[in-house]
């Protein structure tokens, strides 16, 4: 089945990455085992040590879920060894009414590419020339059905020469070099014994036996016999050389598993092949690509957890199929191409959204999944400080707590107290929770720290603003603000560039600094963004 990824937003925080988790658990544990959790970011300290407390690993990273190769319906015919038969690379044509078919090196390496044209072409020009390169004998053996009559003598490993076929009614004018030639014939013993006494390289002997004495000729001569007449011989001789002889190996085009449609289609309006050979990771040949492949691509199925706006999505989403939305952020600007089902509820944590969908499906999470959703609810509660918490996140996370066996006091000091480090660099602890924001024209990012000694942090203000304009200044964005929330003071240390005069307006605020103290303000989504709304909107 085709995987769903299910995936939190960009720079991932705790509840994000713990409600993408819980909640393929629970669809994998229902039945639907296609489910997997993802992440769009690194995972923070603070849900770097939720994880190891409780023993998951972190989710699978993706970066995009546009279309790739591995996505389309594309053929996988028989690759066939470089070393194989053009008559083998021909009944595989024929038996799947495929006209290209890859052609590989020992090792599953691409070799080159062999069409039903590269054979046709090859079968007009033997006709004129029937001179044949090197033929292994195994290959001779196995096309003509053969039989090597003289094992003992002739000993060849390979074979070589003008084919020439010994008619009855022209023996006087029959001509062939003691050294370069494949003399097919049938009954026929002076034509059989004149070839040996020339020392040819092979004979072949058509729907006939050969004496014994003839056989003890042959010690410089490869003998086969084989059950096909002398017309049907000569044509299988020529397909018993190696495919590599005649298919395609040079200027080829390939795509890998990983490449994205876009990239492939240019390519492929750019060049004139019936079919490209697909690679995988390790280049081994994994199937061909037409393309008609392109038509009708299959989307990647995901499901978005924990926001609904494309500045905080995967990207590549408008090629992907939305199939749920679970959230507790305001409505913002997703679309979809069919009705889906959407759960948006007021609560601070949307893991407390999929709490709820386990008890309707009557099933209780393991006691270790308990125990990080309830780590999760007290990260996006802010241990029930925030004005976003409800009494039903209080609720849940002191169900999740008791499942897990594990004190909520306790949670929230480990949480918080990883929530940054001295000899973390100011950029990453900038974009461990950053998200962008329009409003009203302005465009705008929002990160947020939460700690429990805020004080620390504020000792590298400056560096923290150096980044933050360089952020303003790359991204085009007219401010950049970093809300460093301290769980004991129960406010925020606002630092910002970027319209100065309209954020200390947006919180009433007097002064010159960039950086303010905001008591009791906790939460990003339901303080911070409704103040600035309410004056640019």
């Amino acid at each position: 089945m085709d995987t769903v990824y299910i995936t939190g937003h960009r720079n991932p925080d705790t509840d994000s990455i713990v409600s993408s988790m819980a909640y393929a658990a629970l669809k994998n544990a229902l039945g639907d085992r296609q489910y997997k959790a993802a992440r769009l970011g690194q995972i923070s300290d603070e849900t770097q040590s939720v994880l190891d407390r409780f023993g998951f690993e972190p989710p699978m990273l993706i970066n995009d879920v546009r279309t790739q190769v591995r996505d389309l319906n594309f053929d996988t015919p028989p690759t066939l060894s470089a070393a194989a038969t053009i008559s083998r690379a021909w009944q595989a044509m024929q038996a799947d009414k495929i006209s290209v078919l890859p052609v590989a090196n020992e090792d599953g390496t691409l070799y080159g590419m062999l069409s039903a044209g590269d054979v046709a072409n090859y079968d007009m020009t033997s006709v004129r020339n029937p001179q044949m390169g090197e033929i292994p004998v195994f290959n001779l053996l196995s096309v003509l059905e053969g039989k090597l009559l003289n094992p003992d003598g002739g000993v060849r490993d390979v074979i070589s020469g003008q084919i020439t076929v010994a008619l009855p009614v022209c023996r006087e004018h029959l001509m062939f070099s003691c050294q370069d030639s494949i003399v097919v014939c049938g009954d026929q013993p002076d034509m059989i014994r004149r070839a040996l006494d020339l020392k040819v390289n092979c004979i072949i002997v058509c729907q006939a036996e050969v004496s014994q004495d003839m056989l003890e000729m042959g010690t410089d001569t490869c003998i086969i016999s084989t059950p096909y007449d002398a017309y049907q011989a000569m044509r299988l001789i020529c397909h018993a050389l190696p495919i590599s002889t005649i298919c395609n190996s040079k200027d080829l085009v390939a795509f890998h598993l990983d490449d994205y449609i876009d990239d492939v289609s240019n390519t492929v309006l750019e060049s004139r092949f019936r079919a490209y050979p697909i690679l995988d990771e390790n280049e081994k040949v994994v199937g061909t690509l037409s393309r008609f492949h392109l038509l009708r691509p299959r989307r990647k199925r995901v499901v978005l957890m924990d926001h609904n706006e494309k500045a905080q999505s995967v990207a590549g989403l408008d090629q992907a199929d939305i199939l749920e939305i679970v959230d507790h952020h305001r409505l913002a600007d997703i679309q979809t191409k069919n009705p889906i089902y959407v759960r948006n509820e007021p609560v601070g944590s949307t893991t407390t959204i999929v709490a709820g969908m386990y008890q309707e499906k009557g099933l209780m999470p393991t006691a270790k999944m308990a125990g990080l959703m309830a780590s999760a609810i007290v990260s996006d509660t802010v241990m029930f400080k925030s004005p976003t918490c409800t009494q039903r996140d209080i609720d849940v996370a002191k169900r999740m707590a008791r499942i897990a066996n594990v004190s909520l006091d306790d949670l929230g000091q480990s949480i918080f107290s990883a929530a940054f480090s001295n000899a973390k660099g100011v950029e990453d602890m900038l974009f461990t929770d950053y998200k962008e924001f329009h409003i009203a024209g302005h465009d705008l990012a929002v990160s947020q720290i939460t700690c429990m000694e805020s004080g620390k942090l504020l000792e590298r203000q400056e560096e923290f603003l150096e980044v933050m304009a360089n952020v303003r200044k790359k991204g085009k964005l007219n401010a950049v603000i970093l809300m460093i929330t301290d769980v004991l003071l129960e406010g925020s240390q606002l630092l910002f560039v970027g319209d100065e005069e309209d954020i200390r307006q947006a919180f009433n605020v007097r002064g010159e600094d960039n950086h303010i103290f905001l008591p009791k303000i906790m939460s990003r989504k339901k303080q911070v963004i409704p103040m600035l709304s309410a004056l640019w909107g």
